[in-house]
């Protein structure tokens, strides 16, 4: 929770009494730095992010509070992901997560990180940080509330009497206690009621629970889906270019056809193309209908990259035209998109061609996005795979390898198989560079078809 504590415990700490005798250094030295600080909206994507990692990997709040990647449903399996440090979460930590869930009048994930928070602020009752912006009174405030619009009034009472034990003055309190004894009275039956709350589909997604099963495999493949027809070889493409350097090709899939080409890039040209999109990322966008936006599908930073910012671009560019044999000249491709996921980050399921001719890919005037080129420029520790939905698997981060795949048939329509998500990054930092190559252009050299297997 670095975000929390450089948006709002420095903030606390420095307008605290605790510090009244240097007030005018912190408040100075604040000042200087306040700009490049990170912004309440930082810290309320940071929460949101933890409970996508709890959902999309079934996590256990308890254990993410530990700093413990354990799963919800079974003691008997091992952690998901194993971190070298563990950093646990405060109890004031945990009530951030919370509030920014109740805010939302998301109950589903509210009770369980205040149920964390108000057990840590138990265990720690008696002790202050100055940092802290909020108590064990206000977590059991918020979390008796919570269980309330959930419909557990007898809970609701139970904590809201805890919180006038410690505030007994309280008279907004007092009046709730009131009047959940008159529901509790009225309505007995609420005492046993066993809620049952719903996890809420902010984004609406129909393919959400294949999506974070095979999120869950880490990129893993069952033995079962391995075929003979998959194969690993060098590629030259009939291109004097990789004569010398022939491609490490992977044949990850037939249908729909995605191959991995490793080591595409080295470890410097990596570095250096992050270093060159670094200055330029911002938050990412997705096209709706005829404008671009940001979305909670879509956590993350982007920046593009024109071959005249360094010859590393030129370099690269016609690595992926000899890999793909493609015509990558503008306007047949787009410019080198490179993306950043931080911890949660993610891309849930889409496509990378369009389905509507009022997309903006249109207005490039060369046709829909024939081939995705994804280029890995990290690794990570755990999570951020690429799950192809409907085909059904996973492709962990490989380090400076490169994947392909067809978005078009060769008749132009859609192949849906090609339905992919990003999955949230568990550990880690992950960078990716993305080429997108479209029809006009590729006439001779990937010629249409009538048939729509092909």
């Amino acid at each position: 929770m670095l975000i929390k504590r450089l948006q709002s415990d420095w903030l606390n700490l420095v307008h605290s009494l605790e510090a009244t005798e240097n007030i005018q250094a912190l408040k100075n030295g604040y000042k200087k730095v306040e700009k490049d600080l990170p912004e309440f909206e930082d810290l309320e994507g940071a929460a949101r992010a933890l409970m996508r990692l709890q959902d999309v990997y079934a996590l256990s709040v308890k254990g993410l509070a530990k700093g413990m990647f354990q799963r919800a449903s079974s003691t008997h399996l091992p952690d998901l992901y194993s971190p070298g440090q563990r950093f646990p979460l405060s109890a004031d930590d945990c009530f951030l997560v919370g509030k920014v869930a109740y805010d939302m009048e998301d109950y589903y994930h509210s009770i369980p990180w205040l149920e964390e928070s108000v057990s840590l602020f138990r265990g720690s009752y008696g002790d202050w940080n100055t940092e802290d912006e909020g108590s064990l009174a206000d977590a059991l405030d918020h979390l008796a509330f919570s269980y309330f619009k959930a419909g557990n009034v007898s809970q609701a009472l139970s904590l809201s009497r805890e919180f006038l034990h410690y505030d007994p003055s309280n008279k907004r309190i007092a009046r709730n206690v009131l009047k959940y004894e008159r529901l509790l009275m009225e309505n007995p039956e609420h005492a046993k009621a066993e809620v049952s709350l719903q996890r809420p589909n902010v984004t609406h997604l129909q393919t959400r629970d294949l999506y974070e099963e095979l999120c869950r495999t880490l990129g893993s493949q069952p033995a079962q889906y391995q075929s003979p027809a998959l194969h690993c070889s060098y590629e030259t493409n009939g291109s004097p270019f990789l004569i010398l350097q022939p491609a490490k090709k992977e044949l990850i899939r037939l249908q729909p056809y995605v191959a991995l080409y490793h080591n595409f890039v080295s470890d410097l040209e990596a570095e250096k193309i992050k270093d060159l999109a670094a200055p330029w990322l911002q938050r990412s966008v997705v096209a709706s209908e005829d404008k671009q936006q940001k979305a909670e599908y879509r956590i993350s930073k982007s920046a593009w990259l024109k071959d005249t910012v360094d010859p590393v671009i030129v370099s690269l560019d016609q690595r992926i035209a000899a890999m793909t044999g493609l015509n990558i000249q503008p306007p047949y491709a787009e410019y080198l998109q490179v993306v950043n996921y931080g911890i949660g980050g993610h891309y849930e399921p889409h496509f990378d061609h369009a389905t509507s001719r009022k997309s903006p890919l249109y207005r490039m005037k060369s046709g829909n996005r024939l081939a995705t080129v994804m280029i890995y420029l990290s690794s990570v520790e755990a999570g951020g795979s690429t799950a192809f939905i409907y085909a059904n698997f996973s492709v962990p981060v490989v380090k400076n390898a490169a994947l392909f795949w067809w978005n078009l048939h060769r008749n132009g329509a859609g192949d849906e198989d090609t339905l992919h998500a990003g999955c949230p990054v568990l550990g880690g930092d992950k960078w990716v560079a993305n080429k997108w190559i479209h029809e006009h252009g590729q006439e001779f050299r990937r010629p249409c078809s009538p048939d729509p297997r092909d």
